[in-house]
């Protein structure tokens, strides 16, 4: 009986935050939401703040571009067409961010996609591709699964 109070306690711990055999993220898991609906943006903040994440976030490209020069992200989820654009900005800050930091992985979370629109984007440099709506649970499981895996320099 002793063994499993001690068990127990040390799961309480656990949930708690205070094992100190369990070491913090050295790296805080930064995340730049880029959507041109403020609804989106406001729920992934509040998901992803709840869940350890530092979140920003950018509801046009000029906006995303300033962050992106000044902060590393390890994950940056975005839509593809922002605003009233026809040409889909976000295959451009895909490009940009695969350029200056190939180690960021990008989620694209859009309601315009195809085939060849997919495609481009993972040729871009995307690493996943998810079409809107989309529970933010799956979002965030998508979001955890590449970070905890390494790019894989064939597909970068």
């Amino acid at each position: 009986m002793l063994k499993l109070k001690t068990v127990s306690g040390r799961l309480r711990e656990l949930f708690r935050g205070r094992d100190q055999s369990v070491k913090a993220d050295p790296v805080p898991r930064k995340l730049l939401v880029v959507d041109d609906e403020e609804s989106i943006c406001f729920s992934m903040s509040e998901y992803f703040s709840q869940h350890g994440y530092k979140v920003d976030t950018a509801r046009e490209m000029e906006e995303a571009e300033g962050l992106l020069k000044k902060t590393e992200y390890k994950v940056i989820i975005q839509d593809l067409r922002l605003g009233a654009a026809r040409h889909p900005d976000g295959i451009e800050i895909i490009k940009m961010v695969h350029k200056r930091n190939p180690d960021t992985r990008i989620v694209v979370l859009t309601s315009y996609g195809s085939p060849e629109v997919e495609a481009e984007a993972r040729d871009a440099g995307a690493d996943a591709f998810l079409r809107k709506p989309k529970p933010l649970s799956q979002v965030a499981q998508v979001v955890q699964g590449l970070i905890e895996s390494p790019r894989s320099r064939a597909s970068a």
